[in-house]
């Protein structure tokens, strides 16, 4: 179904079962890119 993690987390974003700071500690270990970031909420990383 989902193909990768941005997919993913991007899913749980939407579904609101993740929350923005737990995308930024995706981004600090390097799970997500700051641009992929940008591209699930909306907002600079």
């Amino acid at each position: 179904m989902l193909e990768n993690d941005f997919e993913r987390l991007k899913y749980y974003y939407e579904k609101r079962w993740a929350q923005k700071p737990q995308l930024r500690q995706y981004v600090a270990f390097g799970v997500i890119t700051p641009e992929e970031y940008e591209g699930i909420t909306g907002e600079a990383f």
